[in-house]
C-alpha cells in the first residue's frame, strides 16, 4: 500500500514550485513595470520570459492539483497503488522539467536562468525533497509498472480520477455515447476522409456537449471547465475528430463570454449552446503559424462595415460553420498584438462542391493523414464584409 510520505512529498514539492513561480514573477515584474505600470515595450522585449512564466505557473499548478487530488482520495479511502504511481510520475516529470527546461514548443524552452535566477539561487531551489520527487517519478521501474497496469486495463480511465457525482455522471453518459455512436463508425469515417455526420452532431447537441460550460441564463448547462475536459476525453476515446467538435464551440463561447457585449452574448450564446450555430476559429496564417501577434490579415472599417482581406490556413471545420471567430489587424499602424481585433463573422454553410458560398471568401481543403472528420482548409478573404456591430466587445484592439 502507498505510504503517507508519497502524498506528503507531493504537497511539499507543490509548495516549493509555487514559491519558485512567485519568485520568477517578482523578477520579471522588476523588468517590466515602470512607475507602477506595465511597460509595453519592455513586455515586447521580454516575450520569452513572459511566455515562460505562464508555463512555469501552469506546471506549478499541475503539481499542486495532483497533490490535492491525492490527498482527497486518501481521505476517502480511494488512493491505491495505481494512483500512487500516477502521482509520483506526474510530480516527478513536471518537477524535472522545471529544473531541466520546460519545452514550450519544439524549438522554444524556458529555463530558470531565463527569469534572472543566478546559479546560487537555482541551487538553493534544488532541495533534497525536489531531488527525491524527481528520482521517484522518473525511474524506468515505476514507468514500466504503470505501463503494465495500463496494458491490462479495459476501456476508460486508468486509476481513480476523483470525479464528483456530477462529473462522474457526465463521464459515464458521454462514454456510453462514444462507445455506441462513435467508435463503431470511426475507422470508416477516417478511411473515407468523410465528415462526421450531422446526425451525430445533432445527438451531441442533445447531450448538451456544445453548451457544457455556457451559463444557464444563455441556455447552457453552466458546468465548469473540468466537465468539458471530461467530455473531450471520453469522445476522443471514440474518435479524436468528434472529441474536438465541442472544443470549437468552447473557444467561441469563451471569447464571447469574456469579451463580448451584452447584446453579443444574448445573440450568439444560446445558439452555440444548443448546437444550432456551429463555429470555427479563424486565426492561423501562412508563414506565421501560432505567432498570432504577427498576423497580417487586414480589417478596414468603411461605412459601418469591416472589409477583411488576407489569407488563413489550417482552419478546422469551416465549411459547415455558421460563425467564424476571425482575428484580423484593424490598426495597420500598430505592430504586434496591439493592432488586432476579434470579429464574430457570419457565413452560410457550405457543401463539398461549394465549400464557401459567401462573397469575398474562397478556399481549398488541406488533406491530412489523421485527425479527420471536420476537415482543414486554407481560406482567402477579399473584401469579405463583417458588420461593425460584429466587432467583439465593440472596441478595436481588444
Amino acid at each position: 500500500m502507498p505510504q503517507p510520505s508519497d502524498i506528503a512529498r507531493a504537497a511539499a514539492v507543490a509548495e516549493e514550485l509555487d514559491a519558485i513561480a512567485a519568485a520568477a514573477a517578482d523578477l520579471l515584474k522588476r523588468r517590466l513595470v515602470v512607475d507602477g505600470t506595465l511597460d509595453a515595450e519592455r513586455l515586447e522585449q521580454e516575450q520569452h520570459a513572459a511566455h515562460g512564466l505562464a508555463w512555469l505557473a501552469t506546471y506549478a499548478t499541475a503539481v499542486r492539483e495532483l497533490s490535492r487530488w491525492a490527498a482527497r482520495l486518501e481521505e476517502e479511502g480511494r488512493f491505491g497503488e495505481t494512483e500512487r504511481m500516477i502521482l509520483a510520475i506526474g510530480v516527478g516529470e513536471y518537477t524535472a522539467q522545471v529544473f531541466g527546461g520546460i519545452a514550450m514548443s519544439q524549438g522554444e524552452f524556458i529555463r530558470l536562468a531565463d527569469f534572472g535566477f543566478d546559479p546560487a539561487a537555482i541551487a538553493a531551489f534544488r532541495t533534497p525533497g525536489i531531488d527525491e520527487a524527481i528520482l521517484a517519478g522518473t525511474s524506468p521501474a515505476i514507468r514500466h509498472a504503470l505501463a503494465a497496469v495500463i496494458a491490462k486495463a479495459g476501456p476508460g480511465a486508468v486509476g481513480d480520477p476523483g470525479d464528483d457525482e456530477t462529473i462522474a455522471a457526465v463521464r459515464d453518459e458521454i462514454r456510453r455515447f462514444a462507445e455506441a455512436e462513435v467508435a463503431p463508425h470511426a475507422h470508416g469515417w477516417h478511411l473515407a476522409n468523410a465528415y462526421i455526420p450531422m446526425e451525430t452532431i445533432g445527438k451531441l447537441a442533445e447531450l448538451g456537449v456544445f453548451g457544457m460550460t455556457v451559463p444557464e441564463e444563455y441556455g447552457g448547462l453552466g458546468l465548469g471547465k473540468e466537465a468539458m475536459v471530461v467530455v473531450s476525453e471520453e469522445l476522443s476515446r471514440g474518435y479524436i475528430g468528434v472529441g474536438s467538435l465541442g472544443t470549437r464551440s468552447e473557444i467561441a463561447a469563451e471569447l464571447i463570454l469574456s469579451g463580448g457585449t451584452d447584446e453579443q452574448k444574448k445573440r450568439w450564446l444560446p445558439g452555440l449552446a444548443s448546437g444550432e450555430i456551429l463555429p470555427t476559429a479563424v486565426f492561423t496564417e501562412p508563414n506565421t503559424g501560432s505567432d498570432l501577434a504577427s498576423l497580417r490579415t487586414r480589417a478596414t472599417l468603411t461605412d459601418g462595415t469591416y472589409l477583411i482581406n488576407g489569407n488563413k490556413t489550417w482552419i478546422t471545420h469551416p465549411v459547415r460553420a455558421d460563425l467564424m471567430t476571425l482575428l484580423a489587424r484593424s490598426n495597420a499602424a500598430e505592430t504586434g498584438h496591439k493592432g488586432l481585433s476579434m470579429f464574430l463573422a457570419e457565413k452560410p454553410r457550405g457543401t463539398r462542391d461549394d465549400p464557401f458560398p459567401a462573397k469575398g471568401m474562397s478556399g481549398g481543403e488541406i488533406e491530412v493523414l489523421g485527425y479527420r472528420g471536420m476537415k482543414e482548409f486554407e481560406i482567402a478573404f477579399e473584401d469579405f464584409e463583417v458588420p461593425a456591430g460584429n466587432l467583439l466587445g465593440g472596441v478595436e484592439g481588444q
